[in-house]
C-alpha cells in the first residue's frame, strides 16, 4: 500500500505552501526571514485515505527589540505634564553586560503598601493590648 500522507504548511494568505513533509516531521521556523508582526501558520495534512485536516495557528514575530513605555495608558485621556519613561531590550548577544538602564523602574505597587500598614498596624495593636512590664521581668 501506498503512502501519500502530506503534511502542507502556508504563512498568512501565501495560496504556495513553504513547506511540504511526509509525517512525522521536525522543522524548524526561522523567524528572521519573516517581517515582525502578526502572523497565522496553516498546517494541512493529508491522510492516506485522502481526507484533509486543517489546524491554524496565529503567532507575533518580533525580531526588534522590546519597548517598554510607562506614562501613558492606550486610550488615555490626559490635559497636563505626564512623565514618560522609554526603554529598549535588545535580543542581541553581547560579552558584557551593563546594568545602567537594563531594567525599566517602577513604583512600589499598591498591595506591598498595603501589607507594610497592616503588619505595622497589627505590631502596634499588639503592643497596646499586650504590654505589661509586670509580664518582662528581668531574671539578672
Amino acid at each position: 500500500m501506498e503512502d501519500n500522507r502530506t503534511i502542507k504548511i502556508f504563512l498568512d494568505t501565501d495560496p504556495k505552501p513553504f513547506a511540504e513533509f511526509a509525517p512525522p516531521v521536525k522543522f524548524v521556523l526561522d523567524t528572521t526571514k519573516i517581517p515582525d508582526g502578526k502572523h497565522i501558520l496553516k498546517i494541512l495534512a493529508k491522510s492516506t485515505s485522502g481526507k484533509e485536516g486543517i489546524k491554524t495557528i496565529s503567532f507575533e514575530v518580533r525580531n526588534g527589540p522590546d519597548i517598554s513605555f510607562l506614562g501613558i495608558k492606550e486610550g488615555e485621556v490626559v490635559n497636563q505634564q505626564i512623565p514618560i519613561t522609554v526603554n529598549s531590550y535588545g535580543s542581541e548577544r553581547n560579552d558584557f553586560f551593563m546594568i545602567r538602564g537594563s531594567e525599566t523602574p517602577k513604583a512600589i505597587p499598591a498591595w506591598v503598601w498595603a501589607l507594610v500598614i497592616s503588619f505595622i498596624g497589627f505590631a502596634v495593636f499588639y503592643f497596646i493590648m499586650f504590654w505589661n512590664s509586670e509580664l518582662y521581668t528581668s531574671y539578672f
